[in-house]
């Protein structure tokens, strides 16, 4: 399982590129690493843990999903590329700028909220661990930004009740400390 995780790993650096994260000098692939190992302590099947190095790949990169599932298939069994594909899909914004220029953001996070309540258990337990990455990093850089994520943030957890109960239970924990220390 590493060997395969290592090859999706060197995937998704390459398809974010010379991207880095917005609030820490690193390059961004450190981002889903650490969500995946978020995940692995919680639910550790391999679509999930490709899932979650791959979730900001459709979002962020130029990669489109067919061209994500034929990798996928080059190093994952076919059900297996299907079930991370899918995840990944349910993972990546639909309610984004450029779709909805129309939407202000808060409109634009309630529909993406709603529709992230119906995505399925393990989508949401990768989410759980990909708001606790950001809520760390958020809120210690970006204390102008903090309170509008933080509060989006608890409004996805507050609809988001199908994933790992004991993961959701640790990114309440965390968005309600954040929120305290505004």
């Amino acid at each position: 399982m590493e060997e395969k995780l290592e090859q999706i790993k060197v995937f998704a650096d390459r398809a974010h590129g010379d991207q880095q994260r917005k609030y820490t000098p690193e390059r961004y692939i450190a981002h889903p690493v650490r969500v995946m190992e978020t995940c692995r302590q919680y639910i550790a099947t391999l679509p999930v843990l490709a899932a979650a190095l791959l979730h900001d790949v459709l979002e962020d990169t130029g990669v489109q999903p067919p061209e994500l599932h034929d990798f996928l298939l080059q190093v994952l069994k076919p059900g297996d590329a299907a079930q991370a594909l899918k995840l990944v899909t349910e993972l990546t914004d639909v309610y984004t700028k450029a779709e909805y220029p129309r939407l202000n953001r808060r409109r634009r996070k309630i529909k993406e909220t709603a529709r992230l309540s119906n995505v399925s258990a393990a989508a949401q337990t990768i989410k759980y661990a990909d708001i606790m990455d950001n809520t760390k990093a958020i809120a210690r850089q970006d204390p102008g930004f903090a309170p509008v994520y933080l509060q989006e943030a608890r409004a996805l957890l507050d609809v988001m009740r199908d994933g790992d109960p004991k993961l959701h239970e640790r990114a309440m924990e965390i968005v309600r400390e954040e929120l305290g220390r505004l």
